[in-house]
């Protein structure tokens, strides 16, 4: 599970106040049980003290011929039983209760194995973190569909169709998240408004995040926001955004060229890109810059780059949002 340090210890400190929460709960209920019911608290003691009587003697290897511990044990049981019944009490009433009892608030099963409620929670940090929690919902690879790209578009480079580009873009999507974790990839996506960029890039977060793995997405305008506020301000919120950003397993920068560029934004993606590929941390970017408009705006070195380590995409065609707005959903 690709968790950071500061991740897992999130998660951590979640099970911790679970399992303080219940301890009060049951505190609370012990309180409520002895004030109506005081034998209550007399049976407990002696169950207790049993116990311990019992715990010796299978140490020492004795038998105590004058006290049947174990039936002792089980009558005061039984009586407390009773007594929570009579006055109205849940028969656990008196017991500690979980959240999840199959790991009982610990996220680990036998002290090793990593419970399925860890990695749903996991997976709900993962996606709060992402900054796409809610359009995940929708914008997954259930709802791509080829219907909205033309077949009567050609490229006259591949001569290929709008659709049949959308279904190879479909493919290396998919292909991307088979071999993520096996293989480092990075994707470039480009192609005008509207054609389903940001969306594949969508679909692959939903995917990964699922398999419990980091996923950060920025537009561009955020993603130089941040970069601005860490090179000249000292908060600790801008630093730990900062370290995510280069250690996070897959980073989206959406939409890039729709931002103020300068010298500090070319030099500030140019770091951003080599890094990644220093750590072999995956990189999708997309944006409606031409090939030759991105080289001129980001430099050189920054799409010599790109070329040299991402799968460059292609995307054309009707812009899918005014389909689905001004003709009411109707696909091309």
């Amino acid at each position: 599970m690709a968790l950071t340090n500061p991740q897992y210890d999130q998660i951590m400190r979640m099970y911790n106040e679970r399992q303080l929460r219940h301890q009060r709960e049951l505190q609370e209920h012990i309180r409520i049980a002895y004030t109506k019911v005081p034998r209550l608290s007399e049976i407990d003691s002696e169950i207790a003290s049993l116990s311990v009587r019992k715990a010796k003697a299978m140490l020492c290897g004795e038998n105590a011929p004058d006290l049947d511990l174990k039936a002792a044990i089980s009558d005061r049981a039984e009586e407390r039983a009773a007594l929570l019944s009579v006055n109205g009490f849940p028969p656990d009433y008196l017991e500690l209760s979980y959240d999840c009892p199959l790991c009982r608030d610990t996220g680990y099963i036998n002290g090793t194995e990593k419970c399925s409620c860890f990695r749903k929670a996991a997976i709900s940090l993962l996606y709060h973190q992402s900054n796409l929690e809610q359009v995940l919902q929708v914008e997954n690879f259930d709802h791509f569909s080829l219907e909205y790209y033309s077949d009567d578009l050609k490229s006259q480079a591949t001569s290929l169709t709008s659709r049949e580009t959308a279904a190879a873009a479909l493919a290396k999507s998919r292909a991307f998240v088979r071999n993520f974790g096996r293989s480092f990839e990075n994707l470039f996506f480009y192609g005008d408004t509207g054609v389903g960029k940001t969306f594949l890039s969508h679909c692959i977060a939903r995917e990964l995040i699922e398999q419990s793995y980091c996923v950060i997405y920025f537009t561009a305008f955020d993603l130089f926001d941040l970069f601005a506020r860490y090179t000249f301000s000292n908060s600790e919120e801008a630093k730990d955004a900062h370290s995510n950003i280069f250690d996070c397993d897959l980073l989206i920068i959406d939409d890039l060229g729709t931002e103020l560029t300068n010298s500090f934004v070319s030099s500030q993606l140019f770091l951003c890109i080599n890094e990644r590929i220093l750590r072999k941390k995956s990189t999708i970017i997309s944006t409606n810059l031409p090939l030759d408009r991105f080289a001129d705006t980001y430099s050189e070195r920054t799409f010599s780059r790109i070329s040299s380590n991402y799968t460059i995409i292609k995307l054309f065609g009707n812009d899918i949002r005014i389909q689905k707005k001004l003709l009411g959903g109707t696909k091309a």
